[in-house]
């Protein structure tokens, strides 16, 4: 059974007629997921810088005037959502618009809708929050839950348990804020779940209530 729909793209493209055809290719999505009985739909808010500019002093994704349009693309994207009766989950992620677990919860909140919700993956922001700040920030937010792993400072991501996400932490905090939250362990290949310096990576059932997909 299909869980959701990954559909991540650009939301944040300065061209208005880029950020429209998005939209749309969202809609069509959601029109797929209809079909399917599938009403989730995942993605990240993006990520823009002109190769044939200069980098900017403020990077795009952190302009006053990125901020005012997300919201409004955000509302837009409820609006969808609501048309299908469907539900986005928003990824943050450290380098890109929603940068850390309190802005997802600002923006979020500033664009208060209830179609718009989160996804957390930790490891996309251990760099920025630690394990009780992400689920304290977004708890009352989070819909599903990765949990990939990575090492600090590193970009390419390692099997679960080698890198330096605390999985008991992760899901002892888990049930408590999100018991029935369905999650993806995200493990990268057979024989690859292996237990890092003082930590258990989570396994089927070992909460009351904890769904792993």
């Amino acid at each position: 059974m299909t869980e959701s729909i990954g559909v991540y793209t650009n939301l944040i493209h300065p061209d208005p007629a880029e950020r429209k055809a998005n939209l749309a290719y969202f809609e069509a999505m959601m029109k797929v997921g209809a079909h399917m009985d599938v009403s989730t739909f995942i993605t990240e808010a993006g990520f823009y810088r002109n190769p044939n500019e200069p980098a900017p002093q403020v990077e795009h994704h952190f302009q006053e005037a990125v901020w005012k349009t997300m919201v409004v693309t955000g509302r837009e994207l409820a609006a969808l959502a609501e048309d299908y009766s469907a539900t986005v989950l928003l990824e943050p992620f450290f380098r890109h618009f929603l940068a850390s677990a309190k802005r997802t919860r600002l923006y979020l909140e500033e664009v208060g809708l209830p179609r718009l919700r989160a996804l957390l993956d930790p490891a996309n922001l251990l760099e920025v929050n630690d394990l009780k700040e992400m689920f304290d920030q977004l708890g009352p937010f989070i819909d599903c839950l990765h949990a990939k792993d990575r090492k600090l400072h590193v970009d390419r991501g390692v099997p679960a348990g080698q890198g330096d996400l605390d999985y008991q932490a992760f899901v002892r905090l888990a049930a408590r804020h999100t018991p029935q939250g369905p999650a993806d362990p995200r493990i990268r290949g057979p024989g690859q779940l292996q237990a890092g310096p003082g930590a258990s990576p989570p396994r089927h059932g070992l909460t009351p209530g904890f769904a792993w997909m």
